[in-house]
């Protein structure tokens, strides 16, 4: 019986596209102290592996791509020259990893995109706004606050980090508009306008001392950033007032900065992104991981696909 994903999709096609980097520092942190018997770090290959495995399986994607960060645009730093500079280093046991999760994804059914200079989140967005105009449905495995700008009736987030709109039962949750609204108290559209005012501490831009839900209710009482910033003088507390006004330039280059590059070429067509999982490369290179219960999960799939294919040129 074909698994029928549980998100109201319909039969339209789906779009999954992956935060690279983000999924493999969380599964780093995720699952310390895991090696191969020859001392080789292997936690972080195996939960990018199984996380992606377990997106398929609730997703039921016929597209996908893993997005990874390749540098920082020029523009950007341009802006705030200390963007990014507090990103402390990768950590020495996740780099041979990262290289081995990058020759990995291919086996797995993805294609590996990216961009130099380029942020995956822009990628990211490039993708889904041309595939929203091709009616294809796009899912965006991600944590990025930016991102979460972009949902809307084509364009869904998928999350595994802990939300209160999750079921204890459940890892994961697919966030479409009315869940990012909750989550924000303003339209995914104006998440960046609140990120103005906030800054944002994991890419290092400085907020103006205001928190989310103080700048979601200025937001959202005078319609956009643009509005707030024209009518200051009737934000009632002083202090707020007062920030607002003694920060206004930092305001506007906030703005810039959270704002998504999402008219590059596509360095990929989407079409070619069909996900088609390479079992006998996947499996040779499970086996150097020694991952037993992933190894035997990838092996039966393998041959129950290999027993479908069979059946249907009636062999």
């Amino acid at each position: 019986m074909r698994y029928v994903a549980p998100f109201g999709y319909g039969n339209r096609v789906k779009l999954l596209l992956i935060d690279g980097h983000y999924y493999v520092y969380r599964s780093f942190f995720a699952i310390p102290n895991l090696s191969n018997s020859r001392g080789e770090p292997t936690n972080a290959i195996f939960g990018f592996t199984k996380t992606l495995r377990l997106m398929v399986k609730h997703l039921q994607p016929g597209l996908g791509a893993v997005v990874w960060d390749e540098g920082v645009p020029e523009r950007r730093v341009e802006l705030q020259p200390a963007y990014k500079e507090t990103r402390k280093e990768m950590p020495q046991p996740m780099i041979p990893q990262l290289d081995f999760i990058q020759k990995l994804t291919p086996l797995l059914g993805f294609q590996n995109i990216s961009l130099p200079n380029t942020e995956a989140d822009d990628l990211m967005g490039c993708y889904a706004l041309a595939a929203c105009k091709r009616d294809v449905e796009v899912v965006l495995a991600t944590n990025d606050k930016d991102l979460f700008q972009l949902v809307g009736p084509c364009v869904k987030v998928y999350t595994t980090a802990k939300v209160d709109l999750v079921s204890p039962k459940d890892p994961f949750a697919l966030l479409g508009e009315p869940e990012v609204t909750a989550k924000w108290n303003v339209p995914p559209k104006l998440i960046g306008d609140v990120l103005a005012l906030t800054g944002d501490s994991v890419d290092n831009i400085p907020g103006i001392g205001l928190g989310r839900k103080t700048a979601a209710a200025l937001i959202g009482e005078h319609g956009s950033l643009e509005g707030l910033m024209a009518n200051i003088e009737k934000v009632k507390n002083q202090k707020t007032r007062e920030k607002l006004i003694n920060a206004r330039d930092q305001i506007l280059q906030n703005r810039k900065m959270v704002e998504l590059d999402c008219d590059m070429k596509l360095p990929v067509e989407i079409e070619q992104l069909k996900i088609k999982p390479d079992y006998p490369a996947l499996i040779a290179a499970l086996e150097k991981c020694e991952f037993k219960s992933l190894l035997q999960e990838v092996r039966d799939e393998a041959a129950r696909i290999a027993r479908g294919s069979q059946s249907e040129l009636g062999l």
